[in-house]
């Protein structure tokens, strides 16, 4: 018989396209990851996976059979732990502060999977910049933040989540320059000053001997796709978030040389003797957002 978590192991592989990505969300190693698949294959003799260099895997036609009931396996055994930890008493309000770029993919997700497992409970959301969610939390404000980590604050527990990939983008008739130096003659839509992503821009661009850049930072993700639509400038972005405008090419996606490293989530909460509650909700967070990201 199959153990579950070989089964979740393949369920990932499959649902992830490779075997690194389910490693990373299961936390164990790439080589794990192999082993696991090559002994279920070698037990019952058969291909799970089409393997080919430089290519994500494929499933075989007997692998899609046994995707379908990993899917239908591991969905009940999240009902059976959403009944187990009923214990923790999730009724009554709870404080989730999440970024835009969370509140704008999968948020609506997590609040339906609440809903599902946990209808006595009472999400009061708001939605800000990861700094003032980590604020918040720290001050008692917010009970669990959903934000770009790492925290690394003493006592608070970080879940991880996500990572969403940064593009640059541009109305389809605006010339952006191919270099560095001409990247900084037109408006850079961008995050706040203080996110990772603009210190990035801002710094590469201190690095290379160049002037600094102009910048128009902005707090919401929605007015910064705004004002790349109305070509005022290139915005860096994450991909997900302007799926729909590159599909249409309402906006392309511009070839820079300066790679901004991705966004990467987790959720926060402080760690105290009545926290199990929070770290079952982080939990389904965290299945949320490996769904989300699956897709």
């Amino acid at each position: 018989m199959i153990d579950l978590r070989t089964l979740e192991i393949f369920y990932w592989v499959a649902r992830l396209g490779g075997f690194g990505r389910a490693a990373e969300k299961l936390h164990t190693t790439q080589p794990a990851v192999s082993v696991r698949i090559r002994q279920l294959e070698e037990r019952y003799d058969i291909q799970l996976f089409q393997r080919a260099v430089g290519q994500r895997p494929q499933l075989t036609p007997r692998g899609q059979d046994l995707y379908a009931l990993a899917e239908r396996m591991l969905e009940l055994d999240r009902d059976i732990e959403a009944v187990l930890t009923s214990r923790f008493n999730l009724r009554g309000p709870i404080r989730i502060g999440v970024s835009e770029t969370v509140a704008r993919t999968w948020l609506a997700d997590l609040l339906r999977e609440l809903h599902r497992h946990h209808p006595d409970l009472s999400p009061d959301v708001s939605v800000d910049i990861s700094t003032v969610l980590r604020d918040g939390l720290l001050a008692g404000e917010i009970d669990l933040a959903i934000l770009l980590g790492p925290v690394d604050l003493p006592r608070v527990r970080e879940v991880p989540l996500c990572s969403y990939e940064l593009v640059w983008a541009a109305k389809p008739d605006l010339i952006v320059a191919a270099d560095l130096a001409g990247l900084g003659a037109s408006p850079i839509l961008t995050f706040p000053r203080a996110t990772r992503p603009t210190r990035v821009i801002a710094d590469a661009f201190a690095k290379a001997g160049l002037p600094a850049p102009r910048l128009y930072p902005n707090s919401s993700l929605a007015a910064t796709v705004r004002m790349a639509l109305a070509g005022i400038g290139v915005c860096i972005v994450p991909r997900v978030v302007i799926a729909d405008e590159l599909l249409r090419g309402d906006l392309r996606e511009v070839s820079l040389p300066l790679a901004v490293p991705p966004l990467d989530y987790v959720a926060a909460y402080v760690e105290a003797p009545n926290s199990a509650h929070l770290a079952a909700v982080a939990s389904i967070a965290q299945d949320c957002a490996g769904h989300n990201a699956a897709l």
